[in-house]
């Protein structure tokens, strides 16, 4: 089997499909904004990302989220459950974590499996 990489730089990939399953990890690029914005920011970014990567939100299997501050998680959990598909919810994780930059509010980890043509 081969792995694909979809948006490779030295340094990362935007994701990684391998076995049937997609990897990636997505920051927002709106980086001024409030937690809400940033999260719907990330979250229409992983619409695209998993899509190139032949899959999509109802095909999620893990999503481990990192906050820049927990007293967010109300409000990214208010745009996180319009997102998600009634009935897909993947399992999940939601920690506090110090982010590599300071205008991150958020960033995702997400494991997808890869949409069976």
């Amino acid at each position: 089997m081969s792995i694909q990489r979809h948006g490779t730089t030295r340094r990362y990939s935007d994701s990684v499909v391998y076995a049937g399953t997609v990897y990636l990890v997505e920051v927002p690029n709106n980086l001024e904004a409030n937690i809400t914005a940033q999260s719907e920011n990330l979250l229409a970014s992983i619409d695209r990302l998993l899509a190139q990567a032949g899959s999509d939100k109802s095909h999620l299997l893990m999503v481990t989220i990192y906050l820049a501050d927990i007293a967010d998680y109300d409000a990214m959990n208010a745009v996180w459950d319009t997102w998600v598909p009634e009935g897909h919810a993947p399992t999940r994780a939601c920690v506090q974590a110090k982010l590599a930059n300071a205008k991150y509010r958020v960033e995702m980890a997400l494991t997808a499996a890869v949409v069976q043509a």
